[in-house]
């Protein structure tokens, strides 16, 4: 995707805050050009004084005053409201593009976001998202400021002499080009390269602090902050080149600008000697020419940023303009009232696998009975749930609730009706109440209560010092797998759906706790639909049915 690609779809998301960001823009302009504006008057005017005081002639001050005073006060204003409108533009905008982002983001998930690290997708979520402000900030109002700015800064200078407004554009192009242009091309691969690095590091940091266990006993601890530590020199190698540049673009501005004021004093100071300009101009105009230069300063940077802005952006739409593996339907179908579940002769293969995790499978689950699913870890028994939720597309056969096809229901709709204990739980940095609430929000006290004793971790809930409002940090690590894992079948339980699908629900316990959380759960099931996965054997003399699968086939009923 070509640089004026990226900008062009930048500019239709953006199209919601055109309104914000025109108004910032103009807010922008008015601050640089009453500031111009002040610096000249107040040259002109100190000087038209000092000669009135020498020669004694009277002179109208009160004028030249208040448009002092007019410029001071318009460049506070509208140098605050540019700040209130820029910023409100900004935030709107991020708010934007997080929800667009995260619109395209959900369908992909799991066939699709399983290619991608979680630290990748936190720092596209975050940093690149952010980085997008400086496309409007640091990029665009800039440069369309800068445009307008000159051209009336030209114009001005055209009305006292051609050759001042010729110096002014020499080195405002110098300026507001060359080392610009100079700037991006010298700061390209870095600027780049630290949007790459950024999201590396994030994902290395994340990998160490999830995995530290796992890194301590593989003893592979110290390889991994080896490699923390690299891209942290290379991240830091880059912003130090990238603030080297910033420093030296500042310093070449501030050079043209002083060869601009110097070369027109050359110019109009033989001007004045003949009189074809007054004398209290030349100050004016020196000040004028110092003071343009503030609608170029900020465009060295603009064009440094613009890299690693646009690779932020094609980072995006990387995900964006990724197919998901599930099609929505263009009109969905009304969920059914009964919901008999039917698997015919389906297969499934997932993509870079020469063999079928699923061969001609087929299935009749009638509504309210209870299936277990056994079999060896690998036989196929979790890419059933995946097909049933509609996570992967089948190769062949197809599979019904209520003798409808469920490629004709909304995904949405459809995972409504399954309650799914996984075999990796989801916990978030919360309470034990708020993490069991996500399956119910209006849940009371007295419904979390009943499916923990069903999960056989209320007691474990009543022993710790504040009960269901303790916080079990992030991924639940302040409690052991086993623990964990129960508070996932609670959160199933809890959730109102016709399905219950409990994928190892029993693995890390006892057999104990394993037999007595089993036999809750199916006694409290009773007329509703629960598929039991797993590779145990306990609690299987009250299914209904049970299927053996080995590699993907069903070897026996």
């Amino acid at each position: 995707m070509s640089n004026w690609q990226v900008i062009k779809r930048l500019l239709v998301l953006m199209r919601p805050w055109y309104g914000w960001m025109l108004l910032g823009t103009l807010l922008s302009l008015i601050t640089i050009l009453a500031n111009i504006s002040l610096m000249a008057l107040s040259g002109w005017f100190i000087a038209t004084m000092a000669m009135a005081g020498i020669s004694g002639a009277s002179v109208n001050y009160f004028t030249p005053a208040a448009g002092i005073r007019a410029f001071a006060i318009a460049r506070t204003a509208s140098r605050y409201g540019e700040r209130l409108v820029t910023h409100e533009a900004t935030f709107r905008l991020l708010a934007t593009l997080r929800t667009w982002f995260y619109e395209h983001l959900e369908p992909l998930a799991p066939a699709i976001l399983q290619n991608y690290r979680s630290g990748d997708l936190l720092s596209r979520i975050r940093a690149d998202i952010d980085a997008l402000e400086n496309f409007y900030l640091r990029i665009l109002a800039p440069l369309l400021v800068a445009a307008i700015t000159s051209l009336v800064i030209l114009l001005f200078l055209l009305q006292y002499s051609v050759l001042l407004a010729l110096i002014e554009l020499v080195f405002l192009m110098i300026a507001g080009i060359m080392v610009p242009l100079l700037i991006n091309k010298l700061a390209h691969h870095a600027s780049t390269r630290q949007v790459e690095t950024t999201s590396e590091l994030r994902s290395a940091v994340i990998d160490s602090t999830q995995g530290m266990s796992e890194l301590l006993i593989y003893g592979a601890a110290e390889k991994q902050a080896e490699r923390v530590n690299a891209l942290s020199d290379q991240l830091l190698d880059d912003q130090k080149h990238l603030a080297k540049l910033n420093g030296g673009s500042a310093s070449a501005l501030g050079l043209c600008a002083n060869l601009s004021m110097w070369l027109m004093l050359i110019v109009t100071i033989p001007m004045v000697t003949t009189g074809k300009l007054a004398p209290a101009n030349l100050p004016m105009i020196a000040l004028f020419a110092l003071a343009s230069f503030e609608a170029i300063l900020p465009l060295p940077l603009a064009f440094q940023t613009l890299p690693g802005t646009l690779a932020a952006a094609r980072r995006l739409f990387d995900i964006v303009d990724t197919k998901p593996a599930i099609i929505e339907p263009v009109t969905p179908t009304a969920m059914p009232e009964q919901f008999d579940i039917e698997i015919d002769n389906v297969s499934l293969r997932y993509p870079n696998s020469h063999t079928n995790a699923l061969n001609a499978i087929s299935l009749n689950i009638p509504q309210g009975t209870h299936l277990a699913i056994v079999g060896p870890s690998g036989s196929g028994k979790s890419t059933l749930i995946n097909a049933l939720l509609r996570f992967w597309p089948v190769e062949s056969g197809e599979i019904k609730l209520g003798d409808i096809n469920i490629d004709q229901f909304s995904g949405e709709e459809l995972r409504l009706q399954f309650a799914v204990a996984t075999q990796q739980s989801t916990l978030f940095n919360s309470t034990i109440k708020r993490n069991l609430l996500l399956a119910k929000r209006d849940a009371s006290d007295e419904e979390l209560e009943q499916v923990c004793k069903l999960a056989q971790i209320h007691e474990f809930i009543e022993t710790l010092p504040e009960g269901y409002e303790t916080w079990i940090g992030e991924a639940g690590h302040k409690l052991s797998g086993g623990q964990i894992r129960r508070l996932g079948v609670a959160r199933a339980l809890l959730k109102p759906a016709s399905v219950l699908i409990l994928d190892e629900p029993g693995e890390g316990l006892d057999s104990v706790t394993e037999q007595k959380m089993i036999q809750a759960i199916v006694d409290s099931a009773k007329g509703r639909t629960l598929i039991l996965i797993t590779h145990h054997l306990v609690g299987l003399e009250n299914m209904d049915q049970i299927v053996r699968l080995e590699q993907g086939h069903i070897v026996k009923r």
